[in-house]
């Protein structure tokens, strides 16, 4: 009999009446970071100097985008994946 209360207390000692939510977790701050200033030209610059500087930024800011776009649109289809579990 003392078997038996024993095996009843540890499995009712498991059960929570209290639902458990888990959340998604939030994004680390490092990936939400924006993207970097771009350069900027002074006004003696040669034409040269400036071209240079065009093709970086254009350069800098689409590759940037690409990263922050495509990384946000995963996040957030990974996140309504995991609501929708439930």
């Amino acid at each position: 009999m003392i078997k038996y209360a024993l095996v009843l207390l540890l499995l009712t000692g498991c059960s929570t009446v209290v639902p458990v939510k888990a959340k998604f977790p939030e994004a680390p701050e490092i990936l939400l970071e924006k993207c970097s200033i771009l350069k900027k030209v002074n006004d003696d610059d040669k034409l040269s100097d400036l071209s240079k500087v065009i093709v970086t930024n254009y350069t800098n800011y689409h590759i940037c985008s690409m990263k922050n776009d495509g990384w946000i649109e995963w996040y957030n289809t990974q996140k309504k994946i995991y609501e929708g579990v439930k």
